[in-house]
């Protein structure tokens, strides 16, 4: 293995010992959010350390099975094994060494917005939606609904859903980052009569949620608006000024919230995703100016990109920036997600691989 990777092992062998140690200290679990960090970046390291240990044990084992062939000979059928497990011990090792988004532990914010396509649009947003609140629970994630905008025939023009990882070592962030995109729809519409095919769009955005320590927000650099929720169709559904909207003033973002009867939960709903937002940004800024951090077809920045087709008649997913293709749409929109976000993971790690040779 060559030096430059020895030597990053090393420091991440020590990263992983003394985020060991610091989670061993009691005191450090007073502060809920650093040993909630603590404990996500231990769970992230843990496959490189058991690795490397699996690895200089094997090749311990190597080197006795070797010594003892030249005596009997039925040890050499053993080293040849070993010599195999080695090459894909190290290939496995390699791969967990590759560079890591720094977001990867962290959890997430999903928006879903209905687009072009009127009805069809939003009742397809509601699909999407589903599929990713279907997929947490698959994978035992916890979902909280900050916002909704729903239509009278039971789609939605927008919503926002907080999710959560219940275990550190399945972060959200990392399966859910490829997510974000245009999606595609194509399908009879419920509202047709003719049985045409219509193809239409839903957006997809999916942002790390923010720590309060990452993004300081100057209460003084906000604009805070009070208004009337209300439902679909334009139905009254509160008869107090309990929505908020929240202007930040400095870079323009404005976030609004409508999905609680509080005022106070919907302005701290809207704060959450205020930071996101701004975390978001403030990420892509420093993208842009060091290059092209992500230089794989998965890991594009265009949000305006369609990502993913969903095909109906032919019951077929397609995701356009792998060629990831499969006929499984009904389990797909059923939560059955997997498939397809290992194809971007696998994409996006041999992307990687290529850049490190």
């Amino acid at each position: 293995m060559a030096e430059p990777t020895t030597g990053r092992l090393s420091e991440l062998l020590a990263e992983y010992a003394d985020v060991g140690e610091q989670l061993a200290d009691p005191g450090v679990h007073a502060d809920a959010g650093r040993a909630r960090t603590l404990g996500r970046r231990y769970a992230q390291l843990a496959p490189l350390a058991a690795t490397a240990a699996d690895l200089d044990a094997t090749r311990d084992n190597l080197a006795a099975a070797q010594e003892l062939a030249t005596e009997d000979a039925s040890f050499a059928a053993e080293a040849d094994e070993l010599i195999t497990r080695i090459d894909e011990l190290e290939a496995k090792l390699r791969e967990l060494l590759l560079p890591k988004d720094p977001n990867d532990i962290k959890d997430v914010l999903l928006e879903v917005k209905a687009g072009e396509g009127g009805d069809e649009s939003a009742l397809f947003a509601g699909d999407l939606l589903r599929m990713y609140l279907r997929y947490a629970e698959r994978r035992g994630w916890s979902t909280e609904t900050l916002d909704m905008e729903g239509t009278d025939l039971g789609g939605i023009k927008s919503a926002t859903v907080a999710v959560r990882a219940k275990r550190a070592e399945d972060p959200v962030w990392a399966r859910l980052k490829y997510e974000g995109g245009v999606h595609r729809v194509q399908r009879v519409p419920a509202t047709e009569s003719q049985g045409r095919i219509h193809t239409s769009a839903a957006g997809v955005l999916v942002m790390p949620e923010a720590e309060d320590v990452e993004i300081e927000i100057d209460p003084n650099d906000l604009r805070i608006d009070v208004f009337r929720s209300s439902g679909p169709g334009g139905q009254s559904v509160n008869t107090t000024d309990s929505a908020v909207r929240i202007t930040h003033i400095p870079t323009g973002v404005v976030v609004s919230m409508q999905n609680e009867k509080s005022q106070l939960q919907n302005r701290e709903a809207g704060m959450r995703v205020l930071r996101a937002r701004l975390l978001a940004a403030a990420q892509e800024t420093a993208d842009a100016a060091a290059g092209e951090m992500r230089r794989s077809q998965v890991r594009t920045v265009d949000r305006s990109e369609r990502v993913r087709t969903y095909n109906f008649p032919e019951n077929r997913i397609s995701d356009h920036r792998v060629g990831f293709k499969a006929y499984n749409l009904d389990q797909v929109l059923d939560g059955a997600l997997d498939d397809v976000i290992d194809a971007l993971t696998r994409a996006d790690n041999e992307a990687l691989l290529a850049g490190t040779e």
